[in-house]
């Protein structure tokens, strides 16, 4: 740290800490990237003086840090980090996630989220009520587990951490996993009470059933009260201990509702009670027991319904194997733990046994079942040199695995985080939502108010209006509104992840719903990725042997499918792959380098022009003409500024592609192909496929530009490609679709990562987001429909307390049962 630097955070306190200099004044230390030089350390700078509240700002682009001095009372950590992400750079974050306990309604939701983001250095907080869960960014270092737990307990709700590496969490929580069967447990616990809720609630609803049949018959009073006490007291107590968290932060939830009604129905009987002397009155107690027997009924079959929603995410856990057979020199096989493996291990998986690892097949030959992790319901052969993935089962054959992935680092680890990120996301509509929560309490209990006020007005008397305003408060369901978008987005990503497409965030659900253009790249994407070499052409004296050699030393540097085709070639006929030197590569046109002194070139007609090499003769050129006609991959190669020949490569057209396209035509969505063959290859292909049209001699970033270019013409546009030379276009586009296991950078890059390279789960993955949305709508509309009519209904005495009671309770459970009909989609299949 420079002394102008240390200066800074000695005179303020200490900016690691974030605490206040003054009454408000607080320092804080931001690690930034993205920073390249002087200019980037002034819009930094700028952006963020440019906000009120902030008094004094130093960025230090040699430690890549911005030290800031603000008012908490007028400026929060998040509205800074979002100033420098507006200047075009990020904000050094760690993710933490938390288990909630206690939370009732969507206002319990945003009491917590409220508590969170008031936390100093919490950049954002979001909390899911559906998954019962909170996701917070902070400054790196500066809070810790017992920090935010302490916060959320405040809030009067308790919270276990589910981070694995944080040494003050305190709550013996180790991760993910750790609190998998609490909520099963909980909802054994709330069984029992419901049972013992039904048996006491029992008599006082059958003496009520018993006077319609014309049975005279009565509970004596003081056993009505004996029965209905303990419902009222111990198993209502949750919903007393919950009001009380409410109304003791000054807010309000459903707890609030459910005890207002409950105790008003109870009280009011005891009222009665009391001025009968013994003569019959008209006691409330089947009322408020039946009510919170019903809404306690409700909530487990709420629970059970959300653990359905969010069972994807289990699943994938459940296919983490613990133990694993690692492979020593003179030792044989040891059983050990997978965090003790570390890559290049070997391990052996017998038949039956699920995949510990990620790795390649050193030895052996087996079929795999993938099902769960890519959506591939047969079975995939592996063989020596194939690459697999952790959580696969393995068929019938041994395998000997070298471990290259253990961990987060993980295909099944990466995709569980992308599947929560998703889940954990919040739509643009449950703003809308958040908004309407925050308030929904308070004005139902100011309409229950009025009901009675105006009960009383039209001369009906005090229990009558009371009985009237019970109704009404135990009408009202602010769960329903609060369940409606985030069950329907747990149930859509999560079905979409067992069929193989992993969808990160809502942005890209709701941009794929939009799309009415789908650009693709050819090799990999519509053609199988995997060329093989047709011809070699050599000319003009060239021996044939030497060419490939030539050509596969040069290619042997470079990762394209192409490049691996020739090599392979050579290798097979048993040719010697010789070292290069002075290796340079142009993007999009090809491959130079020497060997043994020649220079070699390989690549297009525009590399050979660059260098001043003589294009083919015409006879020549009319042979590579009739091939690139033919859909083969034409590569020309010079030696010593020479036209030395040719090698035409086929890649074959994916099986799965031509429907592909087709079913994107049948939705009225356009299909375009961007390819950095020659221009009669993708002529070719697109014939084939019968796509819009087909480009060829396309650089990745000329694909970027044609995105933007469609974009601007007004078209909603995705790009599907491989996820790594296609990455600008990927970033580009409305929604980038990478295809095919699960890159690092097809995840990071892309909105939605397909898992296996099939492009008919293009489409499937439009349909499940017009599926999602469509069953979020309708959560709304029935959510909002079963207030805005219940509520009046209620108001006006036609629904009686118990019966409202009920109805309070199935509305949350008709909500997540919509959405849960989600589950059953499968790719290609219907709704």
């Amino acid at each position: 740290m420079d002394s102008r630097t240390e200066t800074f955070e000695t005179a303020n306190g200490g900016a690691a800490s974030g605490k206040p200099t003054g009454s408000n004044q607080a320092d804080i230390s931001l690690q930034i990237d993205g920073m390249s030089c002087a200019s980037c350390v002034g819009r930094v700078e700028k952006a963020v003086k440019g906000l009120d509240g902030v008094a004094e700002v130093d960025v230090n682009l040699a430690l890549n840090k911005a030290h800031i001095r603000f008012d908490r009372d007028k400026l929060d950590t998040a509205k800074i980090a979002d100033a420098i992400k507006d200047a075009g750079y990020s904000v050094q974050q760690s993710q933490l996630s938390f288990d909630i306990d206690g939370m009732t309604c969507a206002n319990c939701a945003l009491r917590v989220e409220k508590a969170l983001s008031a936390m100093p250095d919490v950049t954002s907080a979001s909390v899911n009520f559906a998954l019962e869960r909170a996701d917070i960014s902070a400054l790196p270092g500066k809070i810790t587990d017992a920090a935010v737990i302490k916060a959320i307990e405040d809030a009067g709700y308790h919270a276990t951490s589910r981070n694995k590496s944080n040494s003050d969490a305190g709550d013996g929580s180790d991760g993910p996993d750790a609190g998998d069967t609490a909520p099963a447990a909980k909802i054994d616990r709330s069984l029992i009470l419901l049972a013992i809720s039904a048996l006491l609630t029992a008599p006082l609803v059958l003496q009520m059933v018993w006077m319609n049949f014309g049975v005279a018959y009565h509970l004596p009073a003081w056993v009505e009260l004996a029965l209905a006490t303990p419902v009222q007291f111990i198993i209502g107590r949750r919903f007393y201990k919950g009001a009380w968290a409410a109304l003791r932060h000054r807010s309000a939830n459903m707890d609030v509702l459910v005890a207002l009604g409950t105790s008003a129905a109870y009280f009011l009987s005891i009222y009665n009670m009391a001025l009968s002397s013994g003569s019959e009155t008209h006691l409330y107690f089947e009322a408020s027991a039946a009510i919170i027997t019903l809404i306690l009924a409700g909530k487990i079959m709420e629970e059970r319904a959300k653990r359905g929603a969010s069972a994807a995410i289990r699943e994938l856990m459940a296919l983490r194997p613990r133990r694993a057979r690692k492979l020593t020199e003179g030792e044989g096989e040891q059983d050990v733990a997978i965090e003790s493996l570390a890559v290049g291990d070997i391990v052996r998986v017998l038949p039956g046994e699920r995949l510990p690892v990620d790795g390649t097949v050193r030895s052996g030959e087996s079929d795999l079942d993938e099902s769960l992790i890519t959506g591939e319901t047969r079975p995939v052969a592996r063989v020596p040199g194939d690459a697999v993935v952790g959580g696969a089962v393995n068929g019938t054959g041994r395998l000997d695995i070298e471990v290259r992935a253990v961990g987060d680092d993980t295909t099944l680890s990466r995709i569980i985080r992308l599947v929560e990120q998703a889940q954990t996301g919040k739509a643009p509509v449950q703003k809308l939502v958040d908004r309407v929560s925050a308030v929904f309490v308070p004005v139902v209990v100011a309409i229950a108010f009025a009901t009675m006020i105006g009960w009383l007005l039209a001369g009906f008397g005090g229990e009558a209006s009371i009985v009237a305003a019970v109704s009404v408060l135990v009408i009202a369901c602010p769960c329903a509104l609060g369940l409606a978008t985030p069950t329907a987005l747990v149930a859509g990503t999560g079905s979409a992840a067992r069929n193989g497409i992993l969808i990160r965030n809502f942005d890209a659900l709701e941009q794929a719903h939009n799309v009415d253009t789908v650009i693709f790249d050819k090799t990999g994407t519509l053609t199988e990725g995997t060329p093989t070499v047709r011809d070699v052409c050599p000319v003009d004296g060239m021996d044939r042997n030497e060419l490939v050699r030539l050509t596969a030393g040069v290619q042997a540097a470079s990762e394209h499918p192409l490049a691996r085709a020739i090599v392979s070639l050579a290798r097979d006929e048993e040719m010697t792959v010789p070292e290069i030197t002075n290796f340079k590569g142009k993007t999009g046109a090809g491959v130079m380098a020497e060997i043994d002194g020649r220079k070699v070139a390989i690549g297009s007609e525009a590399l050979l022009s660059d260098q001043g090499i003589k294009q083919p003769n015409d006879e020549t050129a009319r042979a590579i003409q009739k091939h690139e006609g033919e859909g083969r991959t034409v590569i020309l190669i010079a030696v010593d500024g020479v036209f030395a020949g040719y090698i035409t490569l086929e890649d074959r057209i994916r099986e799965t592609a031509k429907q592909a396209i087709a079913d994107l035509k049948a939705r009225g969505i356009s299909s375009i192909m961007l390819s950095g063959d020659s221009q009669d290859v993708a002529s070719y292909v697109a014939r084939e496929l019968d796509l819009e049209r087909g480009e060829g001699r396309i650089r990745p970033q000329d694909k970027a530009l044609e995105v933007e270019k469609l974009r601007k013409q007004g078209r909603h546009v995705a790009m599907v490609g491989d996820g790594i030379n296609d990455a600008p276009a990927l970033a580009a586009a409305d929604v980038g679709i990478a295809m095919g296991g699960g890159t690092d950078v097809a995840m990071e890059t892309a909105g939605i990562t397909l898992m296996r390279s099939d492009p008919a789960l293009v489409s499937a993955a439009i349909d499940i987001s017009i599926a999602t949305r469509r069953k979020i709508a309708q959560n709304l509309f029935w959510a909002f429909a079963y207030n805005v009519v219940g509520v009046p209904l209620a108001a006006f005495g036609v629904l009686s307390p118990a019966i409202a009671g009920a109805a309070m309770a199935l509305s949350s459970v008709s909500v997540v049962g919509n959405s849960l009909t989600l589950r059953a989609w499968k790719a290609g299949g219907k709704e």
